[in-house]
This record gives structure tokens, sequence and C-alpha cells, in this order.
């Protein structure tokens, strides 16, 4: 049985439809804690709720990134995960924090990469007349928003788009494909080689 820690930082939408599809699917896993730099967050009070282990590791009160993440270290490793999977986590992690979870560090992000890395992925994909924008999943690598792509999702930038509209059409999609790509993990069938990852029994990895 995999062990899956998730990170967030507010509401943690992409957490939610994880346990749920964990639940639902009856994946060999389980979600053995959800942790916050933030003890507001709403997701962690939806987890509590649910009965799943909840840890806050605030990023105040730490004098750099690097005894923070030492810190986050710690607390996570006391779950003993076996894959780490990032909801939301409004924080820039460190080369060491990522180096220690090399392999087994997933993210989701809300363009289709390598494009609009960072922040207002949704406003540049409109600006620059974009007619396709979507979701990517990928392996956490220290550069950001960068890794090794695990899936991809698009939809359609429509011509009254604005911020809003398309970020709820991209957040639709991270909903299915975030959860499938944490299945295909913890299930075995993600092979990474070279900097490209390909399903095993050569499913799709992305979706329209």
């Amino acid at each position: 049985m995999k062990r899956i820690v998730i990170l967030l930082s507010g509401r943690g939408s992409n957490m939610q439809a994880i346990v749920e599809a964990c639940a639902a699917e009856g994946w060999p896993a389980e979600v053995a804690a959800v942790v916050s730099n933030k003890a507001e967050a709403a997701g962690l009070a939806w987890a509590a709720e649910r009965g799943l282990a909840t840890a806050v590791v605030d990023h105040r009160g730490h004098p750099d990134r690097a005894h923070y993440d030492a810190e986050l270290i710690r607390v996570i490793d006391g779950f003993a995960p076996d894959l780490l999977v990032l909801a939301g986590f409004m924080r820039i992690l460190s080369a060491g924090f990522v180096q220690h979870y090399e392999g087994r560090l997933l993210n989701v992000h809300p363009s289709l990469l390598p494009a609009f890395p960072g922040l207002h992925t949704h406003r540049r994909a409109i600006e620059q007349g974009c007619k396709l924008a979507g979701a990517t999943v990928h392996f956490v690598t220290a550069e950001l928003d960068h890794g090794p792509i695990v899936a991809q999702a698009a939809v359609p930038v429509l011509p009254d788009d604005d911020e809003d509209s398309l970020a709820a059409r991209v957040l639709v999609q991270e909903h299915v494909i975030y959860p499938q790509a944490v299945r295909w993990f913890v299930e075995g069938q993600l092979e990474l080689a070279d900097g490209r990852v390909r399903h095993r029994g050569g499913v799709a990895q992305w979706a329209l």
C-alpha cells in the first residue's frame, strides 16, 4: 500500500479530487497526511473532517528557506511517504528539498508546459492569443514549473474568455488528470527515463 502526502496552502480542490478518487477507485494507496504552511487553509479542515492526518509547518518564524524546508522534510518524512503531491502549495521549494524527494514529487501547473511557467498563466495565454490552454502534471525539478511531463489536458480559449472563466475550465481538467497521474504512479505504471515519462501500458497521457 503506497502512502501519499499532499501539500497545500488553500482550499485544496485538487487534494479533494485525489482523496475522493483514491477511495472511489480502490487505489493500492492511502492518503497518509495533508500538510500545509497555513493553519487557516480550508483544505486542512476538509481533510480533518474526513479523518485524515493533518499537519501545519508555518513558513513564518524560520530564518530562511533552507531552515524551513528542513523542518518541512522532517514533518513529511514522519508520515513515510512513497509519493509527495503538491496541490496548490504556494511556496518555492529549495533544490535540496526537491532532491530529497526526487522521482516521487508531483505537481500540477495551469498551463501547457513548457509554455507560461510561473504566475498569471491564464492572463498570459489570453494576451498571447492562444487558441488552446490547459494543465500539466509533471515531476518536480529544481527549476520552477519544469520537469518531466506525466500528463496534459487542453481546453479551448474562447473569444469572450477572461482569466476567471478560463481558469475554471482548466481546473475541471486538473481534477481529471491529476488523480489519474497519481493513480498511475502508485500502480507502478510510470516509467521515467531521459527526462521523459511514458505509461507502461501505452495509455494516452493527454486529454482534450
